[in-house]
C-alpha cells in the first residue's frame, strides 16, 4: 500500500499543503508530512488550501523524528533553497524542489498568491506522478 511522507524543513507550508493535497486523492492514512525544523502550519498556506475546501486548520507540524521509518514506502522532498531533511528509512525518494512560498514579500494578496502558485504546483505534480 502506497504511504507518502511529505518533507520540508519547518513542515508549515509546503508539505503541509501537499499532505491536504494526497490525503484527498489518496486518503488521509496515506499521508505523512514532517519537517527537520517544525514550527506551526502558515494561515496563508491555510487560506489557500481552504479555497480548494480542504481543511488545514487542525494540522500541526511534526518532526520528521516522529515518523516511523517502516510507515512510510515514498518520500519526497519539497525543498528549493534550503536543505532538505533527511529520513533514514528504506523508502523510495523522490525530491520536487518547489521555493518556500512563506518567504515571499509584497502586499497580503501577493504573498497569498506565492502560496497559491506552490499549491496548484503540487496538485500537477500529484496528478501527472506514476504512484
Amino acid at each position: 500500500m502506497l504511504s507518502i511522507l511529505f518533507l520540508c524543513v519547518a513542515n508549515s507550508a509546503r508539505s503541509q499543503m501537499a499532505h491536504g493535497l494526497a490525503a484527498r486523492r489518496f486518503g488521509a492514512e496515506s499521508v505523512q508530512s514532517a519537517g527537520s525544523e517544525p514550527s506551526s502550519v502558515n494561515p496563508l498556506a491555510i487560506e489557500a488550501m481552504a479555497e480548494l475546501g480542504i481543511d488545514l486548520s487542525a494540522h500541526r507540524s511534526k518532526s520528521v523524528q516522529s515518523i516511523a521509518p517502516e510507515s512510510v514506502s515514498l518520500v519526497i522532498t519539497l525543498c528549493a533553497e534550503e536543505v532538505c531533511p533527511v529520513f533514514l528509512g528504506q523508502a523510495e525518494r523522490w525530491h520536487w524542489p518547489l521555493p518556500d512560498p512563506a518567504g515571499a514579500s509584497g502586499s497580503q494578496e501577493a504573498q497569498l498568491q506565492s502560496f497559491r502558485d506552490v499549491r496548484d504546483e503540487i496538485a500537477r505534480r500529484l496528478e501527472a506522478a506514476e504512484f
